[in-house]
């Protein structure tokens, strides 16, 4: 972990120099800044929310603003066959490994470095020992799993019990992927519990929380539902079968209470159309003048998600994608791995505006949808109780308002006799679900859907890359970066690129 140790203290510092809201991202690595001790979470929170976010959802690199850095939402889009390239043969290489599976040591490498190294932040605050921080500790705490569950489902064993020791450990030791799971339960356990007794006098985190405004039920609420999400991922495991059901017995009998109808996780620190202030997942498409580049452009919707989409008349289809240039109410796009030709070069969709609005937009850290539609697994498959036809159709109301549609569109949506549509029509329920996860996180956190469907094999229906070499199938996985081999070499698993393919993460064995 030399790479990333080395660069912790530096991202502890660019926090430290947070002073506004307005200026989150004014940043300086003065060496003469104050020590970490001295520093409080206040400080550091938001600025960690903001960049943790970035590596979930998007962003571009300060050095060049046309460069889009690695990050979750791409990744997954390009995986599950939501979005390809919009280029001709002169720029046949846009999304080339993407298209082609080709998973290396390099293959978007900044996960694994840029959330070791925006987490440190975490630690630091769940770590300080100054009085009154108990619901900045449990927010920490909260977070730091939200990123350490995806570091786990995407590498399988990482460090942890030795991550972000800094000076103390450059070289950590790797942890088993299972053991790392049940302290993530262990650590939403306990940020509940810091939350429930904090004692009188206890800080509350207000505007330095930049995603939930110290609204510390809803944080309990988002600790809850992260617990039904790790629970649920290793639920095909026979082996966890005696944990599962005493864990989700312990969070039902407690009266857990999970995210629900608009209650949508954002991120927004005052967002705008400045240079080093948008919106990441904007900023992917929009310059600072709110205007499409090249990125949006070239990112073009693919021909058989539009297809399904039309085919099971989704109106989401006109907010998860822009309208052709042919005109309103034309959807289209291409197959994914086309290089453009005479034959491919034809008006297609990009992203839409119900996901892109203005560099001024919230971020989505963790949809209503998506909480409800774990609850409807949960009980579907025994673990709650409730009606999972119930908590189905609501995810897809959320997920239709959420997109700027209304309610009745969402009836009218679900209540058609089509398989994985209609909750009666569909003949296998958990699929069902999969599905219209893969639908409502399409273009907001397209790394969940891909991790999904490698958990479930759901959407069974979705194609590989037209471009994929004959015989594979699509990764399961992200292999350690090379910078991470040349400065952990002693810990870091010894893998080749046909892992990627092969090597299953625990839970999916």
């Amino acid at each position: 972990m030399k790479y990333i140790y080395s660069k912790v203290l530096c991202g502890l510092l660019i926090s430290a120099s947070l002073q506004s809201c307005d200026d989150y991202l004014d940043v300086n690595d003065d060496p003469n800044n104050p020590s970490s001790e001295n520093v409080n979470p206040e400080i550091v929170l938001a600025a960690t929310q903001v960049y943790t976010y970035g590596v979930l959802a998007g962003n571009v690199s300060s050095a060049n603003p046309n460069a889009v850095q690695d990050n979750m939402n791409q990744l997954g889009n390009l995986m599950m066959n939501n979005w390809t390239r919009d280029v001709g043969a002169s720029n046949s290489s846009y999304y080339f490994n993407e298209h082609t599976y080709n998973v290396t040591s390099d293959f978007y490498s900044g996960i694994f470095e840029n959330l070791y190294l925006r987490t440190s932040n975490y630690t630091f605050i769940q770590n300080t020992t100054k009085p009154g921080y108990d619901n900045y500790k449990a927010i920490a705490k909260i977070l730091k799993t939200y990123y350490f569950q995806y570091l786990v489902d995407l590498y399988g064993n990482i460090p942890y019990s030795e991550a972000h020791k800094r000076g103390n450990n450059l070289t950590a030791k790797y942890d088993d992927a299972l053991t790392i799971y049940r302290d993530l339960v262990v650590q939403l356990e306990e940020a509940v519990t810091l939350i429930d007794n904090a004692p009188i006098g206890t800080l509350n985190p207000g505007e330095n929380d930049v995603m939930l405004s110290g609204d510390m039920g809803m944080w309990k609420k988002f600790a809850n539902t992260l617990k039904l999400r790790i629970l649920l991922r290793e639920c095909k495991r026979t082996a966890s079968s005696a944990y599962i059901i005493s864990e989700m017995a312990e969070l039902q009998s407690s009266g857990a209470e999970f995210l629900g109808p608009n209650d949508n996780v954002t991120i927004n620190p005052g967002f705008s159309a400045s240079a080093n202030k948008q919106n990441g997942f904007a900023a992917m498409f929009l310059n600072t003048n709110d205007e499409f580049k090249n990125n949006w452009s070239s990112t073009a919707a693919t021909k058989y998600t539009v297809t399904y989409l039309t085919s099971t008349f989704d109106t989401r289809l006109t907010r998860i994608y822009s309208a052709t240039s042919a005109g309103a109410g034309t959807y289209d796009g291409h197959q994914q791995g086309d290089v453009l030709n005479t034959s491919t070069n034809y008006p297609v969709s990009h992203v839409g505006p119900g996901l892109l609005q203005n560099s001024s937009q919230d971020g989505l850290v963790f949809t209503a949808a998506e909480s409800l539609l774990l609850q409807a697994e949960a009980v579907q498959r025994l673990y709650l109780t409730g009606s999972a036809k119930s908590l189905y159709e609501s995810a897809i109301t959320e997920s239709y308002k959420l997109l700027g549609l209304d309610a009745s569109a969402a009836s009218a949506y679900y209540i058609q006799p089509i398989n994985l549509v209609g909750w009666d029509a569909s003949t296998n329920k958990i699929e069902a679900i999969i599905n219209q996860k893969w639908i409502a996180l399409n273009g907001i956190n397209g790394g969940e859907t891909w991790i999904e469907n490698t958990r479930t094999g759901y959407p069974a229906h979705v194609p590989l890359s037209t471009v994929a070499p004959p015989g594979t199938s699509r990764p399961i996985r992200l292999l350690y970066p090379s910078s991470e081999i040349a400065g952990n070499t002693a810990n870091v698993p010894q893998q080749n690129e046909s892992e990627a393919f092969t090597s299953k993460i625990f839970w999916n064995q």
